[in-house]
């Protein structure tokens, strides 16, 4: 009998971590509103901007903050203030075709800094949705 229950245990833990994968997709494709057809940033944890900029050498992560020279993620590359982003979108310096993941030491620039590519016609833009704080609280690397 005991056995049972523990089985039983065992397949409801199984349908319940089933369901949760099913209702939060973890696809780091570019979302699509439903409503609008037009495409917006995706949010990422630090756990998939970390496996994004492991497993695409051509992945360009920015950097919109002021801290940039206090720590930053791998390979970033640092445009602040937001008018040197801007610079860098209307000068061509930076392709629209390519992707990006774009983060801060806080949610409103990293937010503005994914939406200007966006606007400015870039299609694959990414969002550390936890900033440089949930990064490094993750214990994943920092360049200096």
């Amino acid at each position: 009998m005991k056995q049972k229950q523990i089985l039983g245990v065992v397949l409801l833990v199984v349908v319940v971590a089933l369901t949760v994968y099913a209702l939060y997709p973890t696809s780091t494709e570019p979302v699509v509103s439903d409503e609008t057809g037009v495409i917006t940033y995706m949010d990422v944890s630090a756990a998939e901007a970390k496996d994004l900029i492991e497993n695409n050498p051509a992945l360009i992560v920015i950097d919109v903050s002021p801290y940039w020279a206090e720590g930053h993620l791998p390979r970033a590359v640092n445009y602040y203030p937001s008018s040197a982003l801007q610079t860098a979108i209307s000068s061509g310096e930076l392709n629209p075709n390519n992707e990006y993941l774009v983060y801060c030491h806080a949610d409103g620039p990293s937010r503005n800094g994914a939406q200007a590519l966006i606007d400015a016609g870039f299609t694959t833009v990414y969002r550390l949705e936890s900033h440089f704080g949930g990064w490094s609280v993750a214990g994943y690397e920092i360049e200096y």
